[in-house]
């Protein structure tokens, strides 16, 4: 895994400093608030689970469809955030304002249906058409879950709830590869089926049966109690009273978000763009890394979900060992931990993921890789809590939104600029290693000097907010 954020939002970390209880608070009991968490867990789950069974796909959509590497890239990355880019931020909006439960089912709903229809596609476009609409459904999960998390859990036991969040990511990245490739090679030895008129290969099949949980969690949603929010909606950034339409409808898209946001760009924005370079490296990798060990080192899906399930395991446990372990270290000595440790760990996995990619042997590449995910995991805990510390607590949802939109959008674009040196720089789509090579040394080192820009600004503003009591 590349990068210092985690692909697939949903499961980002986010540790909170433990204080003192918000006073007149009125918390949920601790069944309700652990019955949230368990079902945002298994959300989460879910999220990961599917992506990484349709990265596992890769191969086989490409024989079957007959597509390039760059069509293929195309469809595993920007075709599922063309409808992000007009209503992700307005839905992660609807975190401040609406109940968080709605909001959370009707995004885990849209993503059943959007795989399951995936399973239905006949051609490549109806392929696109169907992977559209995925990381719109999905784009109110992390900061809905975030938002009530926050206000589900006191300031003491926040930091719990996020480190058990984590099981949501882990559980799927190690769980997916192993489930999945044993579907896939399973299904192979299945001739095309038929349901309701249409043709449908074996491993679309899957497609189909993953979709399925997803109607579950979303009706476990409604079972949630919606806490009582510790920021009220009144108190989240309005228009004037007399704005027209015009105004009220960017202020709804997040203008007001955007407006914060660089208004403190000194701070956010080295951080935005070390975690855009990093996500185009991390879901790029996340996507190829099938067919890389594929096409060089011959492995099945079966035998490369087995691996990846063992390495990423031990290496997703290890990183949130690792992560929480440097901050705590480093916050002793220095104001500006969260991202000092987020660059020492972008420089680990820069490291992992370039030797990982130029390994003779495949099993020591799948152990670079479990290394990679191990500074990756490590790297999102300070990452995502260093935006947390500065963001301003009434557009918190919407800053978050931004931030992932970032995770989002240029982790997408990762497959498609992998595929598109693949076909037009390499031009053999044998030779994918001196793809992902040529991706990974342009973007990661990049992404380190950007991280290691932010410490000094960042650290500026955490002793400006000291100063004034946050």
């Amino acid at each position: 895994m590349a990068g210092g954020a985690i692909p697939a939002s949903p499961g980002i970390e986010i540790v909170e400093p433990e204080g003192v209880d918000a006073p007149g608070k009125r918390w949920p009991s601790a069944a309700a608030a652990y019955w949230a968490l368990f079902v945002i867990v298994f959300a989460t789950f879910l999220t990961f689970f599917d992506q990484v069974v349709f990265g596992m796909l890769g191969e086989r959509i490409k024989t079957d469809f007959g597509l390039t590497d760059s069509e293929l890239g195309f469809l595993a990355g920007p075709a599922s955030i063309i409808c992000y880019l007009f209503v992700g931020i307005p839905l992660a909006r609807l975190a401040d304002i609406w109940p968080r439960k709605f909001v959370l089912a009707g995004g885990v709903a849209v993503v059943g249906l959007v795989t399951a229809l995936g399973g239905l596609a006949q051609t490549y476009i109806q392929f696109i058409g169907s992977r559209v609409f995925l990381a719109a459904g999905g784009s109110a999960h992390a900061p809905s879950s975030y938002s009530l998390l926050a206000d589900a859990f006191p300031p003491k036991k926040l930091t719990r709830a996020f480190a058990l969040l984590q099981f949501g990511f882990i559980g799927g990245t190690t769980i997916g590869p192993i489930v999945g490739g044993w579907l896939i090679v399973t299904t192979a030895r299945w001739q095309p089926g038929d349901l309701l008129g249409l043709r449908i290969f074996p491993w679309q099949w899957i497609l189909i049966w993953i979709a399925i949980p997803a109607l579950l969690a979303a009706l476990l949603f409604l079972t949630v109690r919606e806490p009582e929010r510790f920021e009220h909606v009144a108190d989240v950034e309005q228009p004037p009273a007399d704005a027209s339409p015009g105004r009220k409808i960017v202020t709804f898209m997040g203008w007001d978000a955007a407006r914060a946001i660089h208004a403190g760009g000194h701070v956010y924005y080295p951080l935005f763009g070390a975690l855009a370079l990093s996500a185009t490296e991390s879901f790029g990798l996340a996507f190829w890394r099938v067919p890389f060990m594929i096409r060089t080192f011959g492995w099945n899906e079966a035998q490369i979900g087995a691996a990846i399930g063992l390495t990423g395991l031990i290496g997703s446990v290890a990183g949130l060992v690792l992560g929480g372990s440097v901050v705590e270290f480093l916050a002793k000595r220095h104001k500006d931990a969260n991202v000092r440790a987020a660059f020492l760990f972008f420089c680990g996995t820069t490291a992992s993921t370039l030797a990982a990619l130029l390994s003779p042997s495949a099993w020591g590449s799948m152990i670079l890789f479990g290394f990679a995910i191990m500074f990756g995991l490590a790297g999102a805990v300070p990452q995502n809590a260093a935006v947390q510390r500065v963001a301003p607590n009434s557009m918190r949802g919407q800053v978050t939104a931004f931030y992932l939109f970032m995770f989002t959008f240029f982790g997408a674009m990762g497959s498609f600029v992998i595929g598109l040196v693949s076909q037009y720089v390499v031009r053999d789509p044998a030779r994918l290693r001196e793809s992902l090579v040529i991706t990974a040394a342009m973007v990661l080192p990049a992404a380190c000097v950007l991280m290691y820009r932010a410490m000094k600004p960042y650290r500026e503003e955490v002793v400006r907010l000291e100063a004034l009591g946050r």
